[in-house]
């Protein structure tokens, strides 16, 4: 099983770097990458990955589910500059016999239930949260933590926006709202704010927020500045999914993000290549701002 997968995960590295389409395999996922890399003036150079068994699981003496994670690396060329790109897929794969039959991406998107979020921000009480928002020790942790966890705060299934909130709080984001998990933005010990861990939570906190941690919406990725956010919906229903922070720029001026769930470093903000990406996708864009 291990030189079956061995050998996918080589298929999916050529087609990174090869032009013509092969006719026996193809990753949907890997062709939209080019294709976004095309509209970009960009092209994957480069590419590796290494895989590891998460675990396996015999469900007949047959059949054989195993699952698994991959980390890619992409040397990215945009006009003369170079950055890697980095990302952790976990996968799902099927073997009968012993021989694969299905191989894909696990979601890594889940609906979540929104929970309500109270605002109740009073100008008056500004003084008592002030801060001066510091990008770049903002951006230190999301390079650090991109793919592993901080053992001071709890993890979750679904930690993009876990991640996204330790970032912000990295960056002198102050928490405020403590005990009540509808209102503010914290997490203290066993608990937390549904803001802190929840994507359309955060989204609605940063656009509501007056006092303490804020931000403001701008209309287009090219007024991000490093350390700010990216919300996302997926579906386009009104419910965000998804939360990235700005951590770098390609040689165009458009936002490279790191994230978590699907853990990701220096990958490029609009998410085109990502199997959870429909043609009905909306962004929220958020500067953060601070009392300077």
């Amino acid at each position: 099983m291990r030189d079956q997968l061995q050998e996918l995960m080589e298929k999916r590295v050529r087609q990174c770097v090869e032009e013509a389409r092969n006719t026996i395999y193809t990753c949907p996922k890997i062709e939209r990458k080019k294709e976004s890399m095309y509209k970009r003036n960009a092209e994957i150079v480069k590419a590796k990955a290494n895989g590891k068994i998460i675990s396996s699981v015999i469900q007949t003496d047959e059949l054989t589910s195993v699952r698994y994670s991959v980390h890619f690396q992409y040397l990215i060329k945009q006009k003369n500059e170079l950055y890697i790109e980095e990302e952790i897929e976990e996968r799902s794969a099927e073997f009968y016999k012993n021989v694969l039959v299905d191989d894909n991406e696990m979601n890594p998107y889940p609906i979540i239930e929104a929970p309500a979020v109270i605002h109740e921000d009073n100008l008056e009480e500004r003084n008592s949260y002030p801060y001066k928002y510091d990008r770049r020790k903002a951006v230190q942790y999301a390079e650090k933590w991109w793919n592993s966890y901080n053992p001071a705060f709890k993890t979750f299934d679904v930690d993009c926006t876990n991640y996204i909130s330790q970032c912000l709080h990295a960056g002198d984001g102050p928490m405020r709202g403590y005990p009540n998990r509808g209102k503010g933005w914290w997490m203290r010990s066993n608990n937390w704010s549904y803001s802190w861990t929840v994507a359309h939570s955060m989204r609605t906190h940063l656009s509501s927020s007056t006092i303490g941690l804020r931000a403001k919406e701008v209309n287009s990725p090219e007024k991000l500045l490093l350390g700010d956010v990216i919300c996302y919906d997926f579906q386009g229903d009104g419910r965000f999914d998804h939360t990235t922070i700005v951590t770098g720029v390609d040689a165009e001026g458009l936002p490279l993000v790191n994230a978590h769930t699907t853990n990701s470093r220096m990958r490029f903000w609009d998410y085109e290549d990502s199997t959870a990406y429909t043609p009905n996708i909306k962004y929220k864009f958020f500067t953060i701002c601070d009392d300077r």
